[in-house]
């Protein structure tokens, strides 16, 4: 929970509130893919060393010893990564046994297609291209936590939707990152698009995310994906009016709204 609060604000505080067993689950898959996307973000990695990297974390998180085929793809590493990615094998071994089918599954669906971003240079000209992309780093999320819902209550929902509550938010630090997406290189909107464009992409994703919540039924699922949907609602609000991150004061009278 100590490194889940320091790499992600937005999502440590619903997930610190989910019930024992659940908890555990979406920390694991949350600290995981946190540990490949920095991997995938990383400012001193040349590609061919994150390709490699994230290619053997799709192998490890294949094999029959995830634990140890991890730590031979990131040992040689430990001085250039940072800790969240250096301790993937602890988030691991922090899943419930009965949960890291699900859990593994997209780990490696994710570090695979990461992989392919990171080698065609995050190349986005279409909003089709951008639907690729914000799929294989959230959109999938949304998946995960769908089954996860059903793994741990019987909790029912829709995937599709799931897929736009995951791609919404990811839109959503894609304009407020833009900036710093910009200083690195890297350009995540289509061609033609500017804030405008990518606002009402955002807002559509952001309308059947809402669609999805609605459709949960009372329990964990729902306390859980009422709060990083609220949060990426007034975030885009603020971004309209030229702001760019919630104030930590903010942020705390919306979770205390939305949770009641």
């Amino acid at each position: 929970m100590t490194m889940l609060k320091q790499t992600s604000r937005t999502f440590y505080i619903p997930i610190s509130s989910l019930e024992s067993g659940l908890k555990e689950a979406v920390s694991a898959a949350y600290l995981c893919m946190r540990a490949i996307d920095e991997i995938e973000d990383h400012e001193e990695l040349n590609d061919e060393l994150k390709v490699q990297l994230l290619l053997g974390i799709h192998d490890a998180f294949q094999s029959t010893e995830i634990i140890e085929s991890i730590q031979n793809v990131l040992s040689p590493y430990r001085t250039a990564l940072p800790a969240v990615t250096m301790r993937l094998d602890e988030w691991v071994a922090l899943c419930p046994s009965t949960a890291r089918t699900i859990v593994n599954r997209y780990i490696a669906k994710m570090a695979l297609q990461m992989s392919d971003w990171v080698q065609s240079g995050w190349n986005i000209h279409t909003e089709e291209d951008l639907d690729r992309y914000t799929y294989s780093v959230a959109g999938m999320v949304g998946e995960m936590l769908s089954e996860l819902w059903l793994w741990y209550d019987g909790t029912e929902s829709d995937l599709t939707k799931a897929v736009a509550f995951g791609r919404g938010l990811q839109a959503v630090n894609i304009l407020r990152n833009r900036n710093e997406d910009m200083k690195r290189g890297v350009d995540f909107f289509p061609d033609g698009w500017g804030f405008k464009e990518m606002q009402q992409y955002t807002r559509r994703n952001l309308e059947v995310a809402d669609s999805y919540v609605a459709d949960l039924k009372d329990g964990p699922a729902l306390k859980f994906c009422k709060v990083p949907l609220a949060l990426a609602h007034a975030t885009v609000k603020l971004i309209s009016v030229g702001g760019s991150k919630l104030t930590r004061d903010t942020v705390l009278k919306i979770v205390s709204r939305v949770t009641g």
